[in-house]
């Protein structure tokens, strides 16, 4: 079983070395008062919550899951112990406003403790992330005693939360929604339908469930444009906030699935429920999409923690593991054969790993970069700020979202193709991964859904505002470093990509114009190679620093041996020679990838299309 350690150097090389954590902490009110040593506690104590806590329990709660009896739903062993001690921990309310219980630190923070929690056991971090985007609804869009009433006890953990879109009818296409709000007397609303796939939306961690339910007023327009939201607590609350009742919501069931066992799937029933409208009538699916982009960039962490732990499970059994001689010749010849780790085409599995899982986690940093400037707007009432930076979210989070899961999850398989047999066995836990990480390019829109988003919608609807905006940064990176011997390498076809990634673009839009098919034939192919691109461009940056950090630990060790006394600076050298290292086979052996997405994008839809549906069979 893989025994996760969080990465804490590289972890700090991308907050210092590559996007200067510090300096920003000092541009914004929630980090003004955040230094090194704040941050380096918070990462140690969450490391050893992660490492000593929750990881042992990823492998047996898989095999115990959840329990049904009667509606109610208890938990894998040792998972209510753990939330426990997450919460006595203060690790829920972490980068929530301190007026409503939190202690007011920058997202990205918490973003990087979900990323620790989400690798060392998924499962167990669906429920307190499902509360973080339950809080994120309620902030933005609630009324002052919605706020006063629920962020509270969400933020301290006392209470969960959960997001409830779809239905048994209509899957991703919300304009079905069928669950009726009827309005009281008394301003709330009786809220009546059935919700599936349901994560964490019954459980024995808390007492109270903070459900956000998408439904109809009467009378509403149809289609998406006549939904509304509501908050929906899974006991009634009074004005004065106490908790009460029973209130209509029961879980008719657990599902069976092919993985995260440890989460509840559930299917909820709403009968007569009391809840409260958040957000305006019929602007239920805006309002939403705040809690859908949280859960997007939570769920892309997935992506980064499956190449994680499968790299970390994959490595030391390659390095244990002999099998046959090294083609180029023995290199072990003590021994009754050389290790796993000399055979090229391990190496290249071993090196998309962490090719994927590095460069994912660079992508994620950056974007949570951009969460606390979204934050700080919201707070203070900045209204340009906050389009043009929830403009630079809006285009990145279906490239994360899409990207990072699908990489994610041929990493988790590749993890189970280096370990051949024993991979394949349960007790070594590599197959868990990838049952586990298969739901991450499903859920919060599956890839195809991200590709309309990002194509149909940012690039074509939007005519690619926030595609420029970050274009412009990639082409100043490049003038920055395209004369820099030790750059060039990978200067030069970032540059090349990044002309054709505006080219392809633009063909497509005028392609698109022609035949509207056009949009959905070469969606994914423009999303994937729209993700490769931007991670060679987080490499890129990666390398630059590595490359800085050399140069400055060379110059610092000459200087100290000179004096006579030892120093470290080797083994801090193998870590950013490596980073190089790594760097290079990215360029070399997966950005090359996206040149067949190029091909493919352009290509005509009639191949895809011209097929009669009833020659669809099997005969």
């Amino acid at each position: 079983m893989p025994a996760y350690k969080a990465p804490l150097k590289d972890i700090a090389f991308l907050m210092n070395d590559v996007f200067d954590y510090a300096g920003h902490y000092q541009s914004i009110p929630s980090g003004s008062e955040v230094n090194a040593e704040t941050v380096d506690a918070i990462l140690q104590a969450s490391a050893t919550f992660c490492e000593d806590i929750l990881s042992p329990l990823y492998q047996s709660s898989d095999a115990e899951g959840c329990h049904w009896n009667e509606g109610v739903v208890t938990t894998p062993q040792g998972f209510k112990e753990a939330y426990e001690q997450y919460v006595e921990g203060g690790w829920q309310g972490m980068s929530v406003p301190e007026a409503y219980g939190g202690q007011g630190l920058p997202i990205s923070l918490g973003v990087i403790k979900s990323e620790m929690v989400g690798t060392a056991n998924w499962s167990w971090g669906m429920y307190p992330g499902l509360s973080m985007g339950a809080m994120n609804t309620i902030f933005l869009h609630g009324t002052r005693w919605q706020k006063d009433t629920f962020m509270k006890p969400l933020a301290s953990g006392e209470w969960s939360g959960t997001m409830c879109l779809t239905e048994p009818q209509c899957g991703t296409d919300l304009g079905q929604v069928k669950t009726k709000a009827v309005p009281n007397a008394d301003g709330t609303f009786t809220i009546s339908g059935t919700k599936i796939f349901i994560s964490a939306g019954e459980h024995d961690l808390t007492e109270q469930i903070v459900h956000i339910v998408l439904a109809r007023l009467p009378n509403a327009p149809k289609g998406t444009k006549g939904i509304s939201l509501f908050i929906v607590p899974k006991r009634t609350v009074d004005e004065a906030g106490r908790v009460g009742e029973a209130n209509g919501v029961s879980c008719g069931s657990i599902e069976k699935k092919m993985g995260i066992h440890g989460s509840s799937t559930c299917v909820l029933h709403f009968e007569n429920a009391q809840g409260w409208l958040i957000g305006p009538e019929n602007k239920g699916l805006m309002c939403m999409f705040t809690f859908m982009n949280t859960a997007r960039i939570g769920t892309s962490i997935q992506g980064i923690a499956a190449a994680e732990l499968s790299y970390q499970g994959a490595l030391p059994y390659a390095k244990d593991r002999m099998s046959m001689r090294a083609i180029s010749g023995t290199k072990h010849p003590d021994k009754v054969a050389d290790p796993l780790i000399v055979h090229p085409d391990v190496r290249r599995m071993l090196l998309t790993q962490k090719a994927f899982s590095e460069g994912g986690r660079a992508m994620l940093y950056y974007t949570a970069k951009i969460g606390d400037h979204l934050m700080t707007a919201h707070m203070n009432g900045d209204k340009s700020s906050y389009e043009h930076h929830d403009e630079a979210l809006g285009f990145l989070t279906p490239i994360l979202k899409a990207c990072l899961t699908e990489w994610g999850l041929e990493s988790a398989n590749l993890g189970v193709q280096v370990m051949g047999g024993h991979g394949f066995i349960r007790e070594w836990g590599m197959e868990q991964i990838v049952r586990d990480t298969r739901i991450a390019t499903l859920y919060e829109g599956t890839t195809g859904v991200q590709a309309l988003d990002l194509l149909g919608r940012k690039m074509l609807l939007q005519r690619g505002q926030s595609f420029k905006l970050f274009i412009s940064e990639i082409k100043s990176f490049i003038r920055q470093h395209q004369h820099r011997k030790e750059m060039k390498p990978l200067i030069k076809p970032l540059k090349k990509y990044l002309l054709q990634w505006q080219w392809y673009s633009l063909r497509i839009a005028l392609k698109a114009n022609k035949d509207r098919d056009m949009v959905g034939s070469a969606s994914v192919d423009y999303l994937m190679y729209s993700g490769y691109v931007v991670m060679a461009y987080f490499w890129a940056i990666m390398a630059h620093a590595a490359h800085g950090k050399i140069k400055s630990i060379q110059k610092r060790d000459a200087s100290v041996e000179s004096s006579g006394t030892e120093t470290d600076g080797e083994a801090n050298l193998d870590f950013y020679v490596a980073k190089i290292q790594t760097a290079e086979f990215y360029f070399d052996r997966l950005l090359p990838r996206a040149d067949a997405h190029g091909k493919m994008m352009l290509k005509s839809p009639k191949t895809i299309m011209q097929m009669p549906e009833e020659h669809f069979s099997v005969t």
